[in-house]
């Protein structure tokens, strides 16, 4: 990828977590919402959000929040393919587990050139999928979409494919990986408690039994 001054590192942070942003809430992503993310001060976010906006990366405006340009667009999933393909190649060739993957895919996304991406896509074989699930947008800059669900609305008695592990956090990866719950996995729902209860589940190997919580971040698939 050929850098110019404006694409600072800090740019494209911003480009992709405003990405991710959009696709989880309705309107345009709130200063207070980029911030959090971010772990930046609302002024700071503020005079980001000014400067992308002056490079034509984003629409906004006061009170009605930030959306991303198709110029903008363009570049946080140039930015997510080359860390969804990194978290890959590290797992699969480098033998990092998948909760190790995404730190180092952080430090290495902005840095690669567009042949190294090419070459990794050849060597993964084009793969549509990053370690915890994820879509890997494609080279001409369209996310794939899957229709899947949350664990917490699968229907008990019935078989499913795990899709998708949304939250990335380490010690909750090594946690499900120790109770046989990954991507590709078919369980099915034995018991869901009431009131947000937790959720029993049978898988290939085991039972195991998570919070309602947990259960949010896993998306599943229909098992054919």
């Amino acid at each position: 990828m050929s850098k110019t001054a404006n694409r600072s590192q800090s740019v494209e942070d911003y480009l992709k977590t405003i990405y991710k942003l959009e696709n989880e809430t309705e309107g345009g992503v709130s200063t207070s919402d980029l911030a959090k993310d971010m772990n930046v001060s609302n002024a700071s976010v503020t005079n980001m959000v000014k400067r992308l906006s002056g490079m034509k990366l984003v629409d906004y405006e006061s009170y009605y929040g930030t959306r991303l340009t198709d110029t903008g667009k363009k570049i946080a999933l140039e930015i997510i393919r080359h860390h969804r393909l990194l978290e890959l190649y590290l797992k699969e060739v480098m033998g990092y587990s998948w909760d190790e993957v995404h730190d180092e895919a952080e430090k290495l996304e902005h840095y690669i050139s567009e042949q190294f991406e090419d070459k990794i896509a050849e060597l993964l074989d084009d793969p549509m999928f990053d370690p915890h699930g994820d879509p890997i947008p494609t080279k001409d800059g369209k996310m794939p979409t899957f229709i899947s669900y949350s664990l917490t609305e699968a229907s008990k008695d019935r078989d499913y494919v795990i899709h998708r592990v949304k939250n990335q956090n380490p010690e909750l990866l090594q946690y499900l990986e120790k109770q046989g719950i990954l991507p590709g996995v078919k369980i099915r729902v034995i018991n869901r408690e009431p009131f947000n209860g937790p959720i029993s589940l049978e898988s290939e190997s085991r039972s195991t039994t998570m919070g309602y919580r947990i259960a949010e971040d896993i998306f599943v698939i229909d098992a054919t």
